[in-house]
C-alpha cells in the first residue's frame, strides 16, 4: 500500500514566529514542537525533523528499532547544538513520528503532539500526551474538556532536549487500505475536539483536509502554532508528482541540505509561504554531511517591515505617559497614607503618628501628628513594649482613644 499525504503549518494569529516543524514523505510522516517558552524551540524543532527524516525511505522489519533510534540521534544532534552554544541550553521540542512499510505503522512518540488513526468512520487518539494535564485526567481529576482551559496545560513532562535523554513510547499498528493518519501540534488538537477533527478529516482529500483542519483551528481561537499533516492509505500509487513535504520553521529557517543538493520549489497550495517542498535525503550521504543555506537567518523568517517615523518623539510620548501614570499613583499613594493614624513612641512619650508605620530607602512615611503627656517611662514594661511595636488605629479618634488608655493606666505617683 501506500501514502497519499499532505501538510501545512501557519504561525497563527498570535505568534511572531512558528515554532513547529512536520515532514511528510512517502514512508515517514512527522511532527515536531519546539516547547514554548524555551530557548530557540523552532531551533530544536528543526534540527530534529531534520535528522527524523532521514528516516523517509523503506523500513526493514525492525520498524520500532529503526524509529528508536531516529528520534535517539535527534536528542544526540539538540545536545551537540547546545554543546557548541551553551546560549541555546533550554531548547526542546515535542515529537511524533509515524513510519510506514507498506503494511503497518511505527509509531514514536514524546510530548504533546499527536497522532490520530481515522477509520472506517472512526477517530481514534493513538497517542498519549506527556502532559501536566493529562497526568491529571489519568487520575480522574479533570475531563478532557477541562483540559483545554487548564492554566498549566503547557507544561510538557517530556520532551527531546539534548539533556535528559527520554525513552519515547514506541508501538506499531496494521494499516488497512482506506486509512486515514493526523498528525499535528497542539495548536490543532488542543483547540478542536475530538468530533470537530473528525467531521473534518470525514471527506475530502488529504489536502483539503489539511488545510480546514488548520483554518477550524484558528477559527476556534488556537493562540499557538498550527501544523497539520494528513495521509491517506491507498492500493493505489501516489501521483507522480507528490514529493515530500518540509513545513513549518524547518522550512522558514535556512535549511541544512545534503551536499550537492537543492531545495525545490515551494508548494502550490494554501498558505504557500509556510510549506517547502524537499528531495528526500539521498542515500550516499553520510550522517551529519550537512551545510548551511548562506541566507541570512533574520532575512529568512521575518518579512521586510517598513521604519516607523518620528522613532525619538515616539520615545518620548510614551516615556512622558508612563512618568505621568507612575507620578498619579505616586500621589494617590501619598494621599491614602497621610489618612492613616497609629501610635509609637516619639521622645520617650506616647505619639500618634500620621501616615504609615514602615519605610522605604531614603523617604519616611509618616510623622509625628500629635505628642502627648504619656511618658513610657510610667508605662508598665509590657504596655511600653507595645507602644514601641506600634499600635493601629482606624483613624485618628482610635488613635487619641488608644492614648487615653494608656494615661490612663500610667504610673503617676512622684519619683
Amino acid at each position: 500500500m501506500y501514502l497519499h499525504y499532505s501538510a501545512i503549518s501557519d504561525v497563527g494569529r498570535v505568534r511572531r514566529e512558528n515554532q513547529d516543524s512536520g515532514y511528510a514523505g512517502p514512508w515517514l510522516l512527522t511532527v515536531c514542537d519546539g516547547v514554548g517558552g524555551a530557548v530557540r524551540g523552532d531551533l530544536a524543532s528543526s534540527t530534529a525533523v531534520q535528522a527524523l527524516r532521514k528516516l523517509d525511505q523503506e523500513p526493514d522489519d525492525d520498524i520500532l528499532g529503526q524509529v528508536a533510534g531516529a528520534v535517539h540521534r535527534a536528542d544526540d544532534r539538540i545536545a551537540e547544538l547546545v554543546e557548541e552554544d551553551p546560549d541555546l541550553n533550554g531548547t526542546s521540542t515535542t515529537a511524533t513520528v509515524a513510519l510506514f512499510d507498506g503494511t503497518r505503522f511505527g509509531i514514536g512518540h514524546i510530548g504533546d503532539s499527536r497522532a490520530y488513526l481515522y477509520r472506517r468512520g472512526e477517530l481514534r487518539q493513538l497517542t498519549h500526551d506527556h502532559t501536566f494535564v493529562q497526568s491529571l485526567i489519568d487520575e480522574g481529576r479533570i475531563t478532557e474538556e477541562q483540559s483545554r482551559t487548564h492554566p498549566h496545560r503547557n507544561l510538557i513532562l517530556k520532551a527531546l532536549d539534548g539533556v535528559r535523554h527520554e525513552e519515547p513510547d514506541l508501538f506499531e499498528f496494521p494499516a488497512e487500505a482506506g486509512d486515514r493518519i493526523f498528525v499535528c501540534s497542539d495548536g490543532a488538537c488542543g483547540t478542536l475536539s475530538h468530533e470537530q477533527m473528525a467531521d473534518i478529516l470525514s471527506g475530502g482529500t488529504p489536502d483539503f483536509a489539511a488545510v480546514e483542519l488548520v483554518r477550524a483551528s484558528l477559527e476556534a481561537g488556537s493562540t499557538d502554532n498550527v501544523t497539520c499533516i494528513v495521509a491517506d492509505v491507498s492500493d493505489e500509487a501516489p501521483p507522480e508528482d507528490l514529493q515530500p513535504l518540509l513545513v513549518g520553521a524547518a522550512a522558514d529557517l535556512p535549511r541544512r541540505m545534503p551536499l550537492g543538493g537543492a531545495v525545490g520549489g515551494l508548494f502550490r497550495g494554501h498558505r504557500s509561504g509556510d510549506t517547502g517542498e524537499i528531495p528526500p535525503v539521498p542515500d550516499d550521504v553520510p550522517p551529519g554531511a550537512y551545510v548551511a543555506d548562506p541566507i541570512d537567518p533574520e532575512a529568512a523568517r521575518y518579512a521586510p517591515r517598513e521604519p516607523s517615523r518620528h522613532p525619538v518623539l515616539r520615545r518620548l510620548l510614551i516615556a512622558a505617559v508612563l512618568l505621568g501614570l507612575a507620578w498619579v499613583v505616586l500621589a494617590a499613594g501619598w494621599s491614602w497614607s497621610q489618612q492613616q493614624f497609629y501610635v509609637d513612641e516619639h521622645d520617650g512619650r506616647v505619639t500618634i503618628f500620621r501616615g504609615v508605620d514602615a519605610d522605604l530607602p531614603g523617604l519616611s512615611l509618616s510623622h509625628p501628628y500629635e505628642t502627648t503627656d504619656v511618658e513610657l517611662d510610667r508605662l508598665s514594661d509590657i504596655d511600653a513594649e507595645a507602644v514601641r511595636e506600634g499600635i493601629e488605629a482606624d483613624d485618628l479618634d482610635e488613635a487619641r482613644l488608644t492614648v487615653d488608655n494608656y494615661a490612663a493606666r500610667q504610673d503617676v505617683s512622684p519619683e
